[in-house]
């Protein structure tokens, strides 16, 4: 009897738990579904009515996210968050994230009402943190700065012969200075093969402004992934110059169809044909079908000078004016009886907005393509500088980026550079960052009220540098012999600067 007590009060006690169990998960459930019904996530009333009006059921409509934002990428403001459907959510953090900006990809995540309650979204964060956590630091000291001028689109005219006379007077040049097409698409392939990303100058600094307007910068790392190599680019000289015509280059830049910038082109037929003809939008391609070869949407610096115009538009005071003219210009004045200065300076004005909406950067390349050294002095210097201020800038906006013309700079690498007249002037115009050319891989320097960097060539005596002369310096970017154009001629003559 002993025994049998014991088991019979627990079974009495447990009569009472197990009611009282039932009713707490009856409440539980209870509450679930009145969470799910306030926040919208799930309707009470679709237990009753499962098909939605057009054959969408209630389990499909827990794809839409209450007030998810429909934004571009970097756009997290929460004023700018008009309601989306999650995919769109998903597809531009995943954007952001592509080109490493886990930060932003977070931070817009976490601005969508209820993305806790949404799986995707709260595996996407956990992926991103984990990502954003593995990332590698990359000193600006160690980050190396390419440069092109306009692209040869057809070899034949860019390195021409003149018959039985020989190489023409502008073939050397051409061979020396210019890429073509074929070679440029093939550096940045290889180039993003090896794991190579484009930054902005930018993303080498920290800029602060004081109390008295004046910049001050200091070094700032590059996070990317392990394997991932920070590179900057640049253009020099994009103003389509009289010199290149019939040089089979692109004309101009103009406003595409789809609002995006591209180019004219004149072939050999005198046909005019827009498209990717020059670097500004086979770079935009590229990145369009690798973005992960951009630094939060990076592109190009494009360094103009303003003698012969802009973008392939004659803006320059002297067709206005019609003085100062070389015969280069009068000729073309002669040939367009039609020209309206005014207009001509608000197409180049559109399409350098529009260039920089599309990610973009301008910078003064002088206004006359002038030397900067030793034997230029500073009066020669201010007037070059208010001209481009006066007839350049207008067009582009403020830059505060100079690129110096024939690679030359303010001082020698070993000379105290912030102490100099010109560097002083040029500061107080207000450039901060100055890049001259150099052929080592790197060549950075960052002090308190500037940033100056050396830039690498990835021209045609480059090239045939490395591959016929004995001398490859570009063999940290790219397999120069395998992409040499076969329609570049090797004479060593032409390469002799």
């Amino acid at each position: 009897m002993s025994n049998k007590r014991p088991v019979k009060r627990r079974k009495k006690r447990m009569g009472p738990i197990i009611i009282k169990s039932v009713i707490l998960v009856f409440l539980c459930i209870i509450l679930f579904f009145i969470i799910l019904e306030v926040t919208g996530v799930y309707r009470i009333t679709d237990l009753l009515n499962p098909e939605k009006p057009g054959g969408s059921t209630a389990i499909e409509q827990s794809s839409s996210v209450t007030g998810a934002p429909s934004l571009a990428p970097g756009d997290t403001s929460p004023e700018a968050q008009p309601s989306g459907d999650i995919n769109e959510v998903i597809a531009t953090a995943q954007n952001m994230a592509v080109q490493y900006d886990y930060d932003g990809a977070i931070e817009y995540i976490k601005s969508v009402d209820g993305y806790m309650e949404n799986a995707d979204l709260v595996s996407m964060l956990a992926e991103y943190e984990t990502q954003k956590s593995n990332l590698v630091a990359t000193s600006p000291y160690n980050v190396t700065h390419v440069f092109f001028h306009s692209l040869v689109v057809d070899p034949e005219r860019g390195f021409s012969l003149t018959g039985d006379s020989g190489w023409d007077s502008g073939t050397p040049g051409f061979c020396q200075w210019m890429t073509t097409i074929d070679e440029f698409n093939a550096m940045m392939n290889q180039m993003y093969e090896r794991g190579y990303v484009l930054v902005s100058l930018y993303d080498l600094v920290e800029e602060t402004t004081d109390e008295n307007g004046v910049v001050h910068m200091t070094a700032k790392d590059i996070y990317l992934p392990e394997g991932k190599i920070p590179f900057v680019l640049s253009l020099d000289d994009l103003s389509y110059y009289h010199s290149y015509n019939g040089r089979g280059t692109a004309t101009k830049m103009i406003i595409g169809e789809d609002g995006t910038p591209t180019c004219e082109y004149v072939d050999a037929a005198g046909n005019t044909l827009v498209g990717s003809y020059d670097c500004v939008p086979l770079l935009d391609d590229f990145i369009e079908a690798h973005p992960d070869f951009s630094y939060k949407g990076a592109k190009g610096t494009i360094a103009l000078t303003g003698y012969n115009g802009i973008l392939g538009y004659r803006t320059d005071y002297c067709y206005r004016d019609r003085v100062d003219l070389d015969p280069d210009q009068q000729a073309w004045l002669d040939a367009n009886p039609d020209f309206d200065w005014n207009r001509e300076c608000e197409e180049a004005k559109a399409v350098a907005e529009c260039i920089k909406e599309d990610g973009w950067t301008f910078a003064s390349h002088t206004w006359g393509h002038i030397r900067v050294g030793a034997n230029t002095g500073m009066d020669s210097i201010q007037a070059d500088t208010e001209k481009w201020l006066n007839y350049v800038e207008p067009l582009i906006g403020d830059t505060d980026i100079i690129i110096f013309a024939h690679g030359e700079d303010l001082a020698s690498w070993n000379e105290d550079y912030a102490s100099t007249e010109k560097f002083q002037y040029l500061k107080s115009q207000g450039f901060n960052i100055f890049c001259n050319v150099d052929s080592s891989q790197y060549f950075v320097q960052i002090e308190d009220g500037f940033l100056r960097m050396g830039r690498r060539n990835l021209d045609g005596y480059r090239l045939w540098e490395a591959v016929y002369g004995g001398n490859d310096r570009l063999s940290d970017l790219f397999d120069s012999a395998s992409l040499y154009d076969p329609k570049r001629p090797t004479d060593a003559s032409l390469y002799q600067l």
